[in-house]
């Protein structure tokens, strides 16, 4: 068997891929806990959509891409395949999206976020193992099926829990402090699925070279692509009203109703009087 190396470039990898499946487990709470507050179905179904590019492009599909740069085989050219790689991030983004809409849709219940977590986690393990089939190299690739089971047990597990807490936590502090645990959990997910992984080399391709991009080349416009949809994100959170600002309008249009209803009950008692400007508080 051929030495594998999940750390080749030290901590690095880790450690940012680390940082974005926080970034993006963020995002995707803060997101959540907008969509529970949307008046509409139509408001609730764009969070959901914006929650799944945060949690499923992000947090994890970006997450386990910037993880593979730190993966190597000695003696072997690793190349993958663009269209299983692509095929990789919709699969995270769908089923993310999916298992929110089981949980996002109707009252929320264990039921609802049990089912939406199997069915979730499954996913997320079948996103990794298509990305690893995605990979291309001079040798023959076997696993281990007692932690390819675990992967998709943590999976399942990190899936239901992540699902839970898009149902309750709206605050900053428990948001953040769940977006750490999140990182974990996926992170975890993702190295024990390249743990179970296990390579025999093989005959050189013929001229040596194996057909595929490098992960290198994929950098830059993943990369791209990745401060794009973060930048969306951030976006449209900034621009969409938070709770208090829905209320804080609301207070405002009950106010304004009640000064007018009284100046309509003045006038029609004859006593009409000009109303004062209404200042908010605190101005």
């Amino acid at each position: 068997m051929a030495d594998v190396h999940h750390f080749t470039h030290g901590l690095v990898t880790p450690g940012v891929a680390y940082a974005l499946s926080i970034l993006g487990s963020t995002l995707g709470l803060i997101c959540t806990a907008r969509m529970r507050t949307a008046t509409t179905n139509k408001q609730r179904f764009w969070w959901i959509v914006l929650a799944a590019w945060a949690l499923g492009g992000t947090a994890i599909w970006a997450m386990h891409f910037m993880a593979m740069l730190g993966f190597s085989v000695t003696g072997a050219q690793i190349r993958y395949d663009i269209a299983r790689t692509a095929i990789s991030a919709v699969v995270a983004i769908v089923v993310v999206s999916l298992g929110l809409w089981i949980v996002g849709f109707g009252k929320p219940n264990v039921a609802r976020i049990v089912i939406g977590g199997i069915f979730t986690g499954v996913g997320v393990a079948g996103m990794h193992y298509i990305g690893m089939f995605a990979m291309r190299l001079n040798g023959d690739v076997s696993y281990d099926t007692s932690l390819v089971a675990a992967s998709v047990l943590i999976a399942v597990v990190a899936a239901t829990v992540a699902l839970w807490f898009t149902v309750v936590l709206s605050k900053p502090l428990a948001i953040a402090g769940a977006a750490l645990l999140m990182g974990v959990a996926v992170c975890g997910m993702h190295y024990t699925g390249m743990a179970a992984m296990s390579v025999k080399l093989t005959t050189p391709t013929l001229g040596g070279a194996t057909s595929g991009a490098s992960a290198a080349n994929l950098l830059v416009p993943i990369g791209v692509l990745v401060l794009l949809v973060i930048g969306g994100l951030v976006f449209a959170i900034g621009a969409a009203p938070t709770e208090e600002d829905m209320a804080a309008r609301a207070y405002l249009d009950r106010v304004q109703a009640a000064r007018e209803e009284a100046a309509a009950v003045a006038q029609q008692r004859g006593t009409v009087r000009r109303p004062t400007a209404f200042t908010p508080r605190g101005k």
